[in-house]
């Protein structure tokens, strides 16, 4: 996870989410040319949109206010969403696809990059098929059900010279690029402990008073074989995250428990709630929790001289956070833009994504998702060495 310059943070001041904070709260530091920043006039990459759920509204939205991309095509198995999104973004007839005919992209000249947001499961099917058509790829986290997929995505993009990245939508919001700053340069001396966890309460599907439609916002995720697993999968990615870009270390084992399973008939086959720890080189520990049957999102680390944490700190924020020193105050930006746009200046550049946001860096977490896995089922510590 690399630091953005200022030149692109300014870039995102004032634009989506709350920029009346934003504009409250510019850093003193700014100088005036970069306050008057120009808008960006050339060339904006073409995006299509794989899979149209809720997320991806999101996504869309953030496109919208982008500088460096715009929502050009739509690839959805409903139709009814297809002519919604049609009417509601001004998209050509001709980039829009479901899933049967979606390798005629290659033929299109004006799509530049899929970014897949199916179900997990389906993640190296249309990152595959994106790279065999020529474009490059974004694919949202986790990146895929187990280490074979990452690899074989990796290969598809790597034969088809063209890019992969993953959506780590943290990596360019300013709250968690100071934290990160604050572990690996040792501020407070080295990080001994963090905690980190995510969780949040689902709908049962049986419960006939719920306002929720459960079947569209959350069936996949209890189908093993498209979400390749419960909420570790979904959730606990960020807690893995957030503990390794904060050390700059990767963990050398882990141990980890399975919660209380509550609700038997929803979860058949992922579970509920799980807990792990994770050891890196340093020594430092991290205590980690995902669930989807109680709300909780915190992140804490304590170092030899001092501590910092986050609460709100891993969901879609507005994060707030504090050190043993002083309250942590950043603008509130618009994630999925800032996403966009940094890694599709790169592209636009022709230039190679830098590590923390390609699949390598997913592949890493899916070893580290595997390994809590393994060690829940087993009982045992497992080695990441």
């Amino acid at each position: 996870m690399e630091k953005i310059s200022r030149r692109s943070f300014v870039n995102k001041l004032g634009v989506g989410v709350g920029a009346s904070v934003v504009m409250t709260t510019l850093p003193s530091f700014l100088t005036e040319t970069e306050k008057l920043h120009k808008p960006y006039t050339g060339k904006k990459l073409n995006i299509a949109l794989c899979g149209l759920g809720n997320y991806a509204s999101m996504l869309a939205e953030g496109i919208q206010v982008s500088e460096y991309c715009q929502l050009a095509g739509i690839v959805t198995g409903t139709p009814a969403k297809a002519e919604k999104w049609k009417t509601k973004y001004n998209i050509p007839e001709n980039n829009i696809y479901n899933y049967e005919n979606f390798d005629e992209i290659i033929k299109n000249k004006d799509i530049d990059l899929v970014y897949v947001v199916t179900p997990n499961g389906l993640h190296k099917e249309f990152t595959i098929r994106a790279a065999k058509a020529g474009k490059h790829v974004i694919t949202e986290k986790p990146m895929a059900i187990s280490v074979k997929d990452c690899e074989e995505m990796i290969k598809a993009c790597n034969d088809n010279n063209v890019q992969l990245a993953i959506g780590y939508r943290l990596h360019y919001e300013p709250t968690h690029l100071e934290i990160k700053r604050l572990g690996q340069e040792k501020v407070f001396g080295q990080v001994r402990y963090i905690e980190a966890s995510l969780g949040y309460k689902i709908h049962d599907p049986l419960d006939t008073k719920s306002t929720v439609n459960f079947n569209d916002r959350h069936e996949w995720r209890l189908n093993k074989k498209l979400s390749g697993g419960g909420p570790l999968m979904d959730l606990g990615v960020y807690c893995i995250q957030v503990s390794r870009y904060v050390l700059g270390e990767e963990p050398i084992a882990v141990t980890a428990q399975f919660g209380t399973v509550h609700n038997k008939q929803i979860f058949t086959e992922t579970e509920e709630s799980i807990s792990w720890q994770m050891e890196f080189p340093s020594g430092a520990a991290a205590n980690c929790n995902t669930t989807v049957s109680y709300n909780i999102d915190r992140f804490y680390a304590s170092a030899d001289e001092g501590s910092f944490e986050l609460s709100p700190a891993l969901s879609y924020g507005p994060f707030k956070g504090k050190t043993s020193e002083k309250e942590l105050k950043f603008p509130v930006i618009n994630q999925q833009q800032t996403q966009m746009d940094e890694i599709c200046k790169f592209l636009l550049e022709n230039k190679k994504l830098p590590n923390h946001i390609t699949g390598e860096e997913g592949l890493k977490d899916i070893k580290v998702i595997n390994a809590i896995y393994k060690a829940a089922k087993t009982g045992k510590k497992v080695s990441l060495k």
